[in-house]
Order: structure tokens, then sequence, then C-alpha cells
């Protein structure tokens, strides 16, 4: 298909410089049609804008994820990760907690499994020249369960809640730095402007369902949230008792289209093996799995298995202060040990991506695949270790969580760092255990000088760069401190420009690949399973389920 210019010149009309460069990269083939929709709706070009765009540059328009209309009335059932805490927007930070939190709540936009943002609460969303400030235009005649319209004083206030230091709030891990109490400030009614810390070209998912702290709660909120469960969303609140279940029923003054399931209900299971036997045995209709533990559903006819693409990872840390990995090149000959394409095949059963050694997963349009991808050599892996005056080895602890698959990826590589004259010893542990108090003297995770720790999905890398990576990161378990790491990644963050970002992303890459204070092994696919006639399911690759289209047959 030919470029229509004229068409594309009457589109151009009114764009910012910002929104026309993203264009002149479609049409030059500089970006895909992927990397054009997504960044696009990062900027806040709504979707059928941008397929209109693409129609009349000749690649086709955005892809739909729209699904086929089921059968209203059903109930669906859902197992479900026991929430660890009481349910608080401000604090939940487990699976099951929240969860539970999006079933009622809604997030300004929605982060899609394509990596596309959707207007949820907000209806658009622009930055001004530099990223330093997004403003947000909210929908109107929204409602909460409890009554009121949802404002922008609402907004304002729940945002506030999660930025105050003062509340213990689990979302400062994304908030720090980049947009303090007060900053996020009223324009009108509908109107919000968000004036950050420094400049931030992928501001709009941090308050999108990837940060799933940011519901929308009424600005009277003032905690004890289990006996409200307030807020905007397409089901209420019908039933909740800890550590058993929760059930939620539609919610007929709903602003969007109404769900199609009466009634939804979770059943909460200590372990993700019983929530398989409960679909296989028909007591549930959904369950995540993981590829290890659900490998006997993964080609049962009598299940649907939706695989989502994430940046779900475990990452390998090695103390940078500490020896024997103070010298790099000790770090990069274990990394040069693992065989990536065994752990993809093998471990993961062909359900994961090969990592590179940096947060820089697959999945994200800003990662330079361009990068050589590190295979296992190792010959050059003991030559490295001669170098490094460690040629005869030495003697190691590995500490690990104890969850998914870490334990037997521990195991592998145990035997293969055997290969270098490694010998390293498994120090397995339950979450309480390895995280500890989550701060640096006190957790095993943040203070062992080699371990394993799980990482959630982020629809874009900024949290990965910083918090586990920074000289000042809260997650630095290993203890990295780059100054020329640190400004490269102020530097992908400020850019609003796609071509910058992967620019920058590029020597970030290729520089944690010289350093390797982390081992990134793979990317998991985010795996659910369904019985057999249920449809219409959503699950993101955070872990979140959105029902409102679900059917039964």
């Amino acid at each position: 298909m030919k470029t229509n210019y004229r068409i594309l010149d009457l589109m151009r009309r009114n764009r910012t410089p910002l929104e026309n460069h993203l264009i002149d990269g479609l049409v030059d083939g500089r970006i895909s049609r992927r990397e054009f929709v997504r960044h696009g709706s990062l900027l806040g070009l709504s979707l059928p804008l941008l397929s209109r765009i693409g129609l009349a540059v000749g690649v086709g328009a955005a892809p739909s994820l729209a699904f086929a209309q089921g059968a209203p009335g059903a109930t669906i059932r859902v197992a479900c990760a026991v929430p660890t805490a009481t349910i608080d927007p401000v604090t939940i930070a487990d699976t099951g907690g929240y969860i539970m939190l999006q079933q009622v709540g809604e997030f300004l936009c929605f982060d899609g499994p394509d990596l596309v943002l959707k207007p949820m609460l907000a209806e658009s969303w622009a930055p001004n020249t530099d990223g330093t400030v997004w403003t947000f235009k909210l929908r109107k005649g929204v409602k909460f369960h409890s009554g009121g319209e949802m404002k922008a004083d609402d907004v304002v206030a729940s945002i506030d809640r999660l930025a105050d230091p003062a509340n213990s709030s689990n979302a400062l891990s994304v908030f720090t730095g980049l947009l303090q109490k007060g900053a996020t400030r009223k324009v009108d009614d509908y109107t919000v402007e968000f004036h950050l810390d420094a400049p931030n070209g992928n501001f709009p998912y941090m308050v999108s369902s990837d940060n799933y702290n940011a519901i929308i709660l009424p600005a009277s909120y003032n905690g004890d949230y289990e006996k409200s469960f307030d807020g905007t969303g397409p089901f209420k609140l019908d039933t909740y008792t800890a550590k058993v279940g929760a059930s939620f029923v539609r919610n007929n003054d709903y602003w969007g289209e109404k769900a199609l399931p009466d009634r939804t209900e979770f059943i909460f299971f200590a372990d993700r093996q019983p929530q398989i036997l409960a679909l296989q045995g028909g007591q549930v209709d959904i369950s995540g799995i993981s590829a290890l533990a659900g490998i006997g559903l993964l080609n049962d006819p009598n299940f649907n298995i939706i695989s989502l693409k994430s940046s779900v990872h475990q990452q390998l840390h090695m103390r940078c202060d500490s020896d024997p990995f103070k010298d790099p090149r000790v770090r990069r000959a274990i990394a040069l040990s693992i065989d990536r394409k065994k752990l993809v095949a093998g471990l993961m059963k062909g359900r994961a991506q090969e990592g590179n050694d940096s947060p820089f997963a697959p999945v994200y349009p800003s990662t330079d695949l361009s990068v050589p991808q590190r295979e296992q050599d190792i010959a050059q892996a003991k030559q490295l270790m001669e170098a490094a005056g460690a040629g005869k080895g030495f003697k190691g602890t590995l500490t690990a969580l104890r969850v998914a698959e870490i334990p037997e990826y521990a195991q592998l590589i145990q035997n293969w760092v055997k290969e270098i004259g490694i010998e390293i010893e498994l120090n397995i542990l339950d979450a309480g255990a390895y995280y500890g108090d989550a701060v640096f003297g006190k957790s095993n995770w943040l203070d062992s000088v080699m371990g394993i720790t799980d990482y959630a999905h982020r629809g874009v890398p900024n949290v990965l760069l910083a918090a586990p990576l920074k000289s000042d990161g809260t997650w630095n378990a290993a203890h990295f401190k780059n100054k020329d790491y640190d400004t490269l990644v102020e530097s992908y963050v400020a850019a609003l420009d796609l071509e910058a970002q992967k620019a920058t992303a590029g020597k970030i890459q290729n520089l944690l690949l010289e350093e390797t204070p982390v081992i990134f092994g793979y990317f998991v696919d985010w795996l659910m399973a369904t019985a057999k006639g249920v449809t219409g399911v959503q699950p993101s690759a955070v872990g979140q389920i959105f029902l409102d289209k679900a059917s039964k047959a």
C-alpha cells in the first residue's frame, strides 16, 4: 500500500512537533506499526486516530483486541492467591490483594496486554514540550459506588495519598523522585496536571493499571477500605471474607458498557497447585498458572491457555562491593556459563523469551534488538575467570526466594557454574525470611552476596532501570554504583521520543553487558488457564483479571 500524503497532511494539522516526528518515523520505516501505536497511545493520541494514520501511511490500522460478545448473566469463579494483608489501596503489594482492588476500582488509563494505553477514567492526556508536566482530561459522569461523581479533587487526593511518604505507600517505588505530594493539581473539575520532579516520557504508565495501587478513590476516603470497597468499576462488592474469598455483582450504574457476568466469585488459595487442581476439578473457571506448575494443562483440550508476552523475570544479583564479585570479569563469566536456550525450552517449556542481562525485555518497543544476544560460552567464561585471578574457582552461597520456578532455576545455575570451577551452596527461603524488613542491613534479599528475586511485569522499564540498578536504588541488591549508568537512565526516562529512547536503551544494554551486576536470564510469558467455554477473560501481565466481558457457554 502507498502512502496517501493528502489525507496524512490533513491529519498532521494541529499535531505537536513530537507527534509529527513519531508519524515521520512510521512513514520513513524507522519504527514499526506496533511501536507507532504503542508510543502514540503513550503521547495521548487516540486509537481511532492512530488507526487512520496507519491506513494513510499504508501499514494498516491498529490491531483490535475486541472480544466476541458472549452471553450475559454468568457467574464466573476464579482461583486467586490469598491476600497477605488487609485490603488497603495505599499499601497493598501482593497479587491477591491488588486483584481485589481492581475488581471495583479503576485507573486513569489501562495498560493493555499489547502495552498500548487506553483511556479509562481519563479521556485523554498530553505532555508539555519537555515532559515535566502532563495534563489529563477526565471522563464526565463517572459515579463512585458510594454515590458521588468522580472529579479532579478525587484524582488529586488519590495520587497525593500515594505520593506521601508518611503513608508508607507501596506506590512510592513509582513516585519517589518523580511526583511529590502536592504536585498533582486541579485545573478545573475535569482537568488535572501532574508537575513532575524531572522530565518523564513514560509518565502515563505510572498512573495506569500498571501501577496497581493507583485506583481513584473519593477525596473523602479515610481508610478502612474493607468496609466499603468503594470504586468506579463495573463490579461492586457483594461479600468479602478474609483468607476465604470474595464475591462481586454487576454495577448497573456503571459509566461504560455494563459487565456481562451477573456475579464473580473468588476463592482464595495459599499455593498455586491447589488452584490448578480446583480448575481441573471444576470448582473454578479460571486460574493463573506457571509453565512449570501448570505443565499438565498446557496441551489439555479441556482448557484454554491465555499467554501474554511480559517483562516478568527473576533477577540473579551479584554484589559488586563484595568478593568475589567486585571484578566484573567474574560476573560476566557466570553470565556466560548460563544456557539461556535451555532455560527457555526446558525450565520454561517454551513459555519465555531469552534475557540479555538488562531490564530491556523483548516486549518493550524501546529495547534495542540490534544489541547482540549473550550466549553460553564456557571457554570464554574460563578465560575471564583466569584473567580475574579466580581460575581455581571459589565457593559461595546463592540465596533464593522459594516461589514459582526459582528453586529449579537456582539448581540449574548451581550445575552450570561448576563448569567454571565455582561451587555454590543453595539457601532457598520463604518470602518472609528472604525479604525480611526489605531494607539494607535487615534483608537477605538486599544483603546476600548472590541472590535470586522475582520481579513483576511493568509496562515500561523505568522502575526496573532505577530501583534495582541505580546507585541510590531502593532495591539495589547488587550494590551497583555507576555514574555513567545513572546518567544514561536519567536520559532515557526524560526522553519523549521513541527513537531517542531506543538509542539510549542500546547504550544502557551494552553498559550492563560489560558490568553485569544482575543476570536477566529470561522473561516469562504470563499464563492463565480457563475452562473450555469460558470466554472474554482479559488478564494483564501484572496479574490483574478483568472480567467485565467474561461469559460461559
